[in-house]
């Protein structure tokens, strides 16, 4: 069986990613997919937003895994294929999280999402996805850009 690990958040490319995989062709019957959230460390500015707010995120994430999932019933994966897999103990970067857990699943796809950055955007935050291409060689890699 072949197994498809999406990362997901509330951003427009993580939507992105959802419809792009569900408009793909292919057989849901025999597929396990798994929708993946990771926490990072908090900024500066999201200290600021209090330890109330902060501990409302894993609730609010944990809603979009569960109507991602309700996607991917409706296109017709069976709900026991269908994984939730939200890890709240925080990574240095995002990418981080995401290789660690592909390493430690070894799916068969690990879908991402990337928005649109502009040189300067690159340069001082990276790029995620050239970090997960690289640190998971041999594993398959869609990266899907938001305009």
């Amino acid at each position: 069986m072949d197994s498809i690990l999406i990362a997901l958040s509330d951003s427009m490319s993580s939507k992105a990613v959802l419809d792009y995989v569900l408009a793909m062709a292919w057989c849901p019957e025999s597929v396990q997919v798994t929708l993946l959230h990771v926490f990072r460390k908090q900024s500066g500015g999201e200290e600021l937003m209090g330890q109330k707010y902060m501990k409302k995120q894993p609730a609010r994430y944990m809603e979009v895994l569960e109507q991602a999932r309700d996607r991917f019933v409706e296109k017709g994966v069976p709900p026991q294929s269908v994984t939730l897999k939200m890890v709240t103990e925080p990574y240095d970067t995002i990418a981080d999280g995401i290789i660690d857990q592909a390493k430690n699943l070894n799916p068969s796809l690990v879908v991402i999402g990337r928005k649109r950055m502009s040189k300067a955007e690159e340069f001082v935050l990276g790029d995620a996805s050239i970090k997960l291409v690289r640190a998971l060689e041999g594993m398959a890699i869609l990266v899907v850009k938001v305009k």
